[in-house]
């Protein structure tokens, strides 16, 4: 019994698997856009071979950085774990890089040591990213045994920019202790802690490492890397007070998500969702136009620069997508390029016709108050952070509602509850250069001015083109767009009542 123990933490079932056939492909398309796999071979201290593999944009863009963010599986687990942190991560412009712990997967090695020389593995892969030029800042994703391997890590390098910690154990001697009541190992009581110190020496012995030592109360108090915590409420191999203990003598910032699940079970969305926004946060990921192999990080955005307070790259790539949703909606996998150099008002302008026609498909009794473009100028440039930045509040819900990749699915029930409890329309937008300069005070102008805009909503006629995929584009990033805007619009009229 106390062997078959002992064999349960340092030589669990180890996964055997085909790389061609459980990790992505080594060409392959997601949100449009194109990545591939590149599997490498790297040598730890120990002369174990570890087999890895890293997740890039294909093509890799010129002269631009890429942060990366290293994801160590759990005691039973290999790289293909990350196949899901690379759906969440690669779209943000964040590369992912997975690796077969020494004595895990198809790596070299007879045992796994529950973080100790895991944290050795993990030296060896930061080594091998620092040298390279293409990656810029590092980030930590563990999970389990590879959520102590990055807590032990991070505690000695504090350049790690920041750490997801998925079901962390505080310390191994006391983990053991408890598991010999959860699988109900029958030992008298006064025979536990004495079968422990056999256990001891013979993990020692074999594994070499000493379970004593693995103690991450010891490193939390020294360790100040940002930190996402996260855990399972019905967690019963490492029960959720593990996660109390260290956060609560972590030193650094931090963050606790708990969820409903066990220790194996499928994370929530939320959760990858928050995962999501804290690396964008912490490793401030360049924004892109999707089009371009070169990035560029500034558009001319015209009169919206100064009054609107949003993104610009983000904005620009909504108004791209939605053009090119419209112009080459057969081929999803390559977005049509457009001038990077024209501004946004000549994009919206073009797009301003088809933006109308989503909604009167879309919603036929929506209006816009008159109120609203004034509203959109008349934002001071010290408050011009509230739409669509990128703190964690405000890109949580726009996360939800782009489905964190750009997807062309139904928008969440938030996003919906949005656009219901508004009725906004695309309309506020199809021609806002227009309503910014000019402020209407006269209240027979305004009538007028509403009486034009639904003579025209009535002249105007759906395309036969515009159906099946094209459409659904299209209404997608109408929702995007809309909740994007409208978000500030709202915030000003709850603050003027």
């Amino acid at each position: 019994m106390i062997d078959q123990f002992i064999n349960f933490v340092i030589r669990p079932p180890r996964a055997d698997y085909n790389p061609d056939q459980y990790l992505w492909e080594k060409d392959f398309t997601l949100a449009g856009r194109a990545y591939k796999r590149q599997d490498l071979e790297l040598a730890n201290a120990r002369g174990h071979t570890l087999r890895c593999s890293h997740y890039l944009p294909s093509p890799f863009p010129e002269d631009t950085p890429l942060p990366c963010v290293i994801y160590c599986h759990g005691n039973s687990g290999c790289r293909a774990d990350a196949n899901e942190a690379a759906v969440i991560l690669l779209p943000s412009n964040i590369t992912v890089f997975a690796l077969d712990f020494s004595g895990s997967g198809l790596s070299d090695g007879d045992y796994v040591s529950l973080g100790w020389h895991e944290r050795d593995d993990l030296k060896v892969v930061v080594s091998y990213l620092r040298s390279n030029k293409q990656i810029s800042c590092i980030g930590l994703w563990g999970r389990s045994m590879g959520a102590v391997t990055s807590l032990l890590y991070g505690a000695e390098d504090p350049s790690i920019a920041g750490m997801v910690l998925d079901s962390a154990f505080a310390n191994l001697f006391d983990l053991m202790m408890e598991l010999v009541d959860v699988y109900k190992i029958r030992l008298p009581k006064f025979t536990i802690k004495m079968a422990v110190q056999y256990m001891r020496w013979v993990i020692q012995k074999k594994a070499k490492f000493d379970i004593m030592d693995l103690n991450c109360l010891k490193v939390a108090p020294k360790t100040f890397i940002p930190a996402l915590f996260g855990h399972a409420s019905e967690d019963k191999f490492i029960q959720p007070h593990h996660a109390d203990l260290i956060f609560d003598s972590y030193a650094g910032d931090k963050n606790m998500i708990k969820f409903d699940g066990d220790h194996n079970s499928s994370r929530p969305q939320f959760y990858y969702d928050s995962v999501s926004i804290f690396f964008f946060n912490v490793l401030h990921p360049p924004q892109t136009s999707s089009s371009s192999n070169k990035l560029e990080r500034y558009y001319d955005l015209g009169d919206l620069k100064v009054g609107a307070g949003m993104d610009e790259s983000l904005l620009y790539e909504i108004i791209t997508g939605l053009r090119s949703a419209c112009t080459d909606a057969a081929s999803s996998s390559v977005r049509p390029s457009i001038p990077i150099t024209k501004p946004v008002s000549e994009l919206l302008s073009e797009v301003a016709p088809l933006a109308n026609i989503a909604d009167s498909m879309a919603s036929e009794n929506a209006g816009l108050c008159s109120d609203e473009p004034s509203n959109l100028q008349g934002k001071p440039n010290d408050q011009s952070e509230e739409c669509c930045s990128y703190t964690s509040s405000n890109r949580e819900s726009w996360g939800r509602c782009s489905s964190l990749g750009g997807s062309d699915e139904e928008s969440p029930a938030e996003c919906r509850a949005v656009d219901n409890s508004h009725e906004m329309t695309l309309k506020a937008f199809a021609t806002p250069l227009r309503s910014i300069q000019q402020k209407s005070t006269a209240p027979a102008k305004e009538e007028e001015k509403k009486k034009k805009k639904k003579k025209k909503k009535k002249a105007l006629t759906v395309p036969k083109k515009l159906k099946g995929e094209k459409f659904e584009k299209l209404e997608a990033f109408s929702k995007r767009l809309r909740h994007c805007i409208l978000r500030r619009v709202n915030h000003q009229r709850h603050r003027s009542s």
